[in-house]
């Protein structure tokens, strides 16, 4: 009897998730770049941009139609129209906090499935990697162009290059731009913004929040 109630509850509960999976849309007014929608009969005034807590965007509005994002799909609507739809929720984006050590921000990290330690520097343009480093790596940096660059001790030379891919925790960034410096500087790989820039990044107090896009 246990094992035939445990079966019926299993059956339930999977019955009441695609029921709260299930979308009913429906347009009910239209204005310049805003428009109100319901959303299982709860009623939103949206601005372009702007999404319902279940994930329906506004992509674009007029007086005679509305272009909605929904589960990545955009679709047209007239004023009336309604749809109703099976719901998966967005995925959550990948984010690391991180907490200063000495006011730097300090990570480990993996570099084409080899693990490196970073710092995070927002005025560094790009991945920055010593010598010793990029051939740890196994990285064939002189095969790169050579550019000027500008260090602590003062102008030198590097090597662009582009990594397969940067991973930092569960933030994974491919084909980032790097600079491989002919010397024992940076003595810590800088985690610049070819791979910063796709983040975005946000201080919370003294914790560092990064986030990735999508």
């Amino acid at each position: 009897m246990t094992k035939y109630w445990f079966t019926a509850l299993i059956i339930l509960l999977n019955s009441v998730s695609a029921v709260a999976e299930e979308l009913d849309i429906l347009v009910v007014g239209l204005f310049a770049n805003q428009a109100v929608i319901e959303v299982n009969g709860e009623r939103h005034l949206l601005k372009v941009g702007k999404s319902t807590l279940e994930g329906v965007k506004l992509v674009a509005a007029n007086s005679s139609e509305a272009v909605l994002e929904i589960k990545g799909e955009k679709q047209t609507f007239p004023l009336g129209d309604r749809i109703s739809t099976q719901f998966s929720p967005p995925p959550e984006q990948p984010e690391v906090s991180l907490w200063p050590t000495n006011g730097m921000y300090l990570t480990t990290g993996t570099v084409n499935g080899y693990n490196v330690d970073f710092l995070v520097d927002t005025g560094a343009s790009a991945v920055a990697l010593n010598a010793a480093t990029a051939r740890r790596l196994g990285i064939d940096f002189y095969r790169g162009q050579q550019v000027g660059v500008r260090t602590a001790s003062g102008t030198g030379y590097g090597y662009q290059i582009t990594l397969d891919y940067v991973q930092i925790d569960n933030i994974k960034v491919y084909n980032v731009a790097a600079v491989v410096l002919d010397g024992p500087e940076p003595a810590t790989a800088l985690l610049g913004m070819s791979f910063l820039g796709q983040l975005d990044i946000e201080h919370n107090g003294e914790r560092l929040d990064l986030r990735q896009k999508y």
